[in-house]
């Protein structure tokens, strides 16, 4: 497949244009013009980077990429060895922050919904048009520390909960990655419990003084499920082989 029918494609799908975010979105490096395997993951992190090397893949499609604003812009040490393995085996670096996160169809947090059994029912948080904090159900009740357990076991990751572990969950708001702050809209909206990846000192605080149930499950276990679902896709669209790899982060 030619690269730039696959960016078409992919900015068609996630409108990076409608994001006003905190690095480029698309393609951030340069590869080979013909795409037949892409290799998709979290983050482009150098182990990352190494394996797609031995997979021989063409592409590498992530959710974190390079290029953060405010980032030293100097190219040495680590940001140097990522590059160099990337021009050096002409393989195209794709990442879609944002967009990612709010798609409609293969977003993070659509897909974390989907991976934990969340029945979605509208947004809190609306940005530009796509929502980035969304709020649903649980089909069945749970108390604090059954949803809890459910998170542990669909995620792999034993979440940090803050709050009562007997009393019910009906109703819950999730953001996946870093977003602790948002509790506050949560506890404004009056849903039950907060989902996110991250914690923060002060949001423990609020948690308890306001009963809301906050979970932090990981920033990189609550955002697994976007890229890889878009990977599948494109692999069905396109008849690419594609191929998700998880390296693990605890954070």
């Amino acid at each position: 497949m030619d690269r730039q029918e696959l960016m078409a494609y992919l900015d068609q799908c996630l409108q990076p244009e409608r994001f006003n975010d905190y690095c480029p979105n698309g393609l951030q490096v340069e590869g080979k013009k013909a795409i037949n395997k892409i290799i998709t993951g979290v983050t482009a992190c150098q182990a990352l980077l190494d394996r797609a090397v031995k997979e021989q893949a063409d592409l590498i499609l992530v959710h974190h990429g390079y290029f953060w604003k405010n980032e030293q812009p100097n190219i040495i040490g680590m940001k140097k060895k990522r590059l160099k393995t990337l021009l050096m085996a002409d393989i195209n670096l794709v990442a879609y922050h944002l967009p990612l996160d709010a798609q409609v169809q293969f977003g993070n947090n659509v897909q974390l919904a989907k991976h934990l059994g969340i029945e979605i029912d509208g947004e809190i948080l609306n940005y530009q048009g796509m929502g980035l904090l969304l709020t649903g159900h649980l089909p069945q009740p749970a108390t604090g520390s059954e949803f809890a357990a459910l998170i542990a076991k669909k995620l792999d990751r034993t979440p940090l909960h803050i709050g009562q572990d007997d009393t019910k969950i009906n109703t819950v708001a999730w953001c996946t990655g870093a977003a602790p702050d948002l509790i506050e809209l949560v506890v404004q909206a009056g849903v039950d419990a907060y989902l996110t990846g991250e914690a923060a000192e002060r949001t423990v605080h609020i948690a308890r003084e306001t009963g809301v149930h906050f979970y932090a499950a990981g920033h990189h276990a609550t955002e697994r499920y976007g890229i890889k679902a878009l990977g599948e896709h494109l692999a069905e669209r396109f008849g690419l082989t594609v191929k998700f790899i998880d390296i693990d982060n605890p954070i």
